[in-house]
């Protein structure tokens, strides 16, 4: 009994890892770790043609070493980089134990990495809930959308990605206004428009000038509104 109490004592123990040590699991800052949008032009280059070059990207065979390896560097020194986070997206099905061969982290630790670097590029949260999303875990890949969305609103693909997770459980009056904002600003893939109309629930969005004009109008009103509001009454 004490033997099983024991071991039982220790299973507890490995479960409950605090946070912090999660998330040192994922790896701090890097040597030369960059922001893909502030990188340096020739650290860039190098890194593409040593690291991630079409076949990487493809998801075919590394370059230096292994695909996973050659990817994870990548990802590594620069943890937003928009294309090698969308190649270890297309990967994951394809490693359902989570590590790409030849890598050391779990695929996860790359998008957990990208938004815990860098909280205000509105991309990376795109791709980390584009991960969340496919591992079925939907309330928390719309969560990170609205985060994304909160960073770039006019963001034709957040809204559209918004709108379609909304639209999949049915809330059909919450993905109107995100769809019509996606295609509004071009969105090109019509899965969405296509299931609001099907719902019967697709209303065209109003031409931009009429919105900006009843934008307008109701400010107006708004101002009228206060200026004629009556003083409230005085207490004797």
């Amino acid at each position: 009994m004490k033997t099983r109490l024991l071991a039982l004592a220790a299973i507890l123990c490995a479960v409950a890892v605090p946070a912090s040590a999660a998330r040192m699991y994922c790896g701090e800052t890097s040597v030369n770790q960059h922001d893909f949008r502030t990188v340096p032009d020739y650290f860039l280059k190098l890194v593409h043609a040593r690291h991630f070059t079409d076949d990487i990207e493809q998801g075919i065979r590394g370059e230096s070493g292994t695909l996973g390896g050659d990817l994870e560097y990548t990802l590594v020194h620069i943890p937003n980089h928009p294309r090698a986070l969308n190649t270890a997206l297309r990967l994951a099905p394809r490693n359902p134990g989570g590590i790409i061969p030849g890598a050391k982290m779990p695929i996860e630790c790359y998008f957990e990495r990208a938004v815990r670097f860098y909280p205000d590029d509105s991309n990376a949260w795109l791709m980390y809930a584009r991960f969340a999303y496919a591992k079925g875990r939907h309330g928390q890949a719309l969560e990170m959308l609205h985060k994304a969305l909160e960073i770039a609103p006019e963001d034709p693909a957040i809204n559209y990605n918004i709108g379609l997770i909304y639209a999949k459980q049915k809330k059909f009056e919450q993905a109107l206004p995100y769809a019509q904002k996606a295609y509004s600003l071009q969105f090109p893939l019509p899965a969405l428009k296509q299931t609001l109309v099907k719902a019967g629930k697709w209303v065209e969005p109003p031409p931009p000038e009429v919105e900006a004009a009843e934008t307008a109008d109701a400010k107006g009103e708004e101002r009228a509104g206060d200026s004629a509001a009556p003083a409230a009454p005085v207490k004797p």
